[in-house]
């Protein structure tokens, strides 16, 4: 009997010292501040043989994109214009892409200086979003097909990027 008694009480010892962990996660989700919309879609006119532009005195319309900021000096405005067709008929013949990406309107007017303080490399052009309000871009492409060689008839497409990176 004495044992059962030994063996119980160290068995409720041995059940008393042991210690149980317990992982309690927390989560979250968030929300971007930072939104991008496009205002108006682009469209590439053919003032020429060789060439498709955006610019309006070509026929075209130059695509706008808005970014929207609920909280200044968080983001960063990543936009490139497009420098490779994502559908287009047969080309035998290298096209060359150039464009440009500009401030077309703010809704504060301490956004004045984006313009001015925008960082541009290769096709890619980065805004710093210091101020909360609404942004609009415009974008203008063109793209030039060959040495006095005409684009083949045919719907021809290409993509604006646009991202909102968090600092």
């Amino acid at each position: 009997m004495k044992t059962l008694k030994t063996f119980v009480l160290g068995a409720v010892l041995l059940a008393s010292t042991t210690a149980f962990a317990n992982e309690t996660p927390i989560v979250g989700n968030v929300q971007s501040k930072c939104s991008i919309y496009t205002d108006k879609q682009g469209v590439y006119g053919n003032p020429s043989p060789n060439l498709l532009s955006t610019t309006p005195s070509d026929g075209g319309v130059n695509p706008v994109i808005r970014y929207d900021v609920a909280q200044g000096d968080y983001y960063i405005a990543k936009m490139g214009w497009p420098d490779q067709f994502s559908s287009s008929p047969s080309l035998s013949d290298a096209v060359s892409f150039d464009g440009s990406i500009a401030v077309k309107e703010v809704s504060d007017p301490l956004m004045s200086g984006y313009e001015s303080s925008k960082v541009q490399y290769n096709n890619l052009v980065e805004f710093d979003l210091t101020v909360a309000g609404s942004t609009w871009f415009e974008v203008d492409s063109t793209i030039d097909y060959g040495y006095n060689k005409s684009f083949p008839a045919g719907s021809y497409t290409t993509i604006v990027t646009a991202e909102c990176i968090a600092k």
